[in-house]
């Protein structure tokens, strides 16, 4: 693959995640259009695929997946989360020991060093966690490898959870309309990312690209000032984007380099998204949300691909964004005392 031309990688790419994402779509499978390119992009990386994404389309798809959530968002969800902070404070605060407990256990069990296997673990925004694991002395590189294994392993997770849950209530492809008559909202939609991806990076906000045009987006369309307008096509160029950067980072180099941490690295991952998963069962018997809401709303990690899989649901996107906002926030707190106490208390036994 890496001896092929670069328009030539591009084409295959191109063809492989257009097939395989609109098949997916006419089974009704959940986020279609990420987890076709997200795969395909895996495959190709581990072929030796010499593509790169920019990282600053991957931010402007972000910025659109924000303005995108912004037309779900209401104040209702902000009654949830107030009547019940205490349950909501509960939740957040489990998924972080989880998440802690699994860092632990991978350091303790493993050949990794404390920061790296810490930083791996931690359930925050994939980018943001990468970006501040090597002011820690992390290996960045094993880093990045453990947070997209996990965003892969929780997106295939949750896009399976949702098309159980959907059953034959899945929306077909065929009711989509891709290219509908813009106007001055689409420009003032485009202005909102572009200014919000751009403030984001600027002002150092973890996952800010996708959080500031959410939150001045769902502000506006509350207020009624404005409802912006996100087009299928759009959407759909910044799900396959995602999946492209989330898969292509899936290297040979970079997993030869984690090969001999991988059943570890596996098993800890799998372990978290069970845990987080028996919370999300509990808290369905105490709040008024489905399985798949709080299934999502606890996944761990993976804002932007939870995101895009509640909105190819029936899943109720203003919570799962909520609570997945707010641990995204918990762990840019707690992230770096988690990291420290990992490193000095989970040595491995002697051997």
């Amino acid at each position: 693959m890496k001896h092929l031309p670069l328009t030539a990688q591009w084409a295959v790419l191109l063809f492989c995640s257009l097939s395989l994402g609109f098949t997916l779509q006419y089974f009704h499978f959940p986020a279609a259009l990420l987890m076709g390119p997200m795969l395909v992009g895996v495959v190709m990386a581990l072929c030796g695929a010499t593509i790169d994404i920019p990282p600053r389309i991957f931010v402007g798809c972000q910025a659109v997946l924000g303005c995108m959530i912004a037309l779900t968002l209401s104040p209702t969800i902000l009654h949830v989360l107030i009547s019940d902070w205490l349950l909501v404070l509960i939740v957040l605060a489990l998924t972080l020991l989880a998440s802690g407990l699994s860092g632990w256990l991978l350091v303790r069990f493993s050949s990794l060093p404390g920061p790296t296997g810490a930083w791996g673990a931690s359930p925050g925004g994939a980018s943001a966690m990468v970006a501040m694991a090597g002011e820690f002395g992390a290996d960045v590189r094993l880093v990045a490898f453990m947070q997209y294994l996990r965003v892969l392993f929780v997106a295939a997770a949750a896009a399976l959870v949702a098309h159980i849950s959907m059953g034959e209530q899945g929306v077909a492809a065929a009711g989509v309309i891709w290219f509908p008559a813009l106007d001055y909202r689409f420009a003032a939609t485009l202005a909102i990312a572009v200014a919000g991806a751009w403030l984001g990076r600027k002002l150092h906000i973890p996952a800010g690209a996708l959080l500031i045009p959410m939150l001045a987006g769902a502000a506006l369309h509350i207020t009624g000032t404005l409802t912006m307008q996100v087009p299928e096509w759009l959407l759909a160029l910044a799900y396959a984007f995602i999946g492209w950067t989330v898969g292509l980072r899936f290297t040979p180099a970079i997993v030869m380099l984690a090969l001999k941490t991988l059943p570890q690295m596996v098993a800890s991952i799998v372990g978290l998204i069970l845990l987080c998963g028996f919370m999300a069962w509990v808290l369905t018997l105490v709040l008024p949300v489905d399985l798949l809401t709080a299934y999502l709303a606890t996944s761990p990690g993976g804002l932007d691909t939870v995101a895009i899989i509640a909105a190819g649901s029936h899943a109720d996107i203003g919570f799962v964004m909520a609570m997945q906002s707010l641990r995204l926030f918990s762990i840019l707190l707690i992230g770096p005392a988690m990291a420290r106490f990992i490193s000095r208390h989970a040595v491995p036994p002697m051997t």
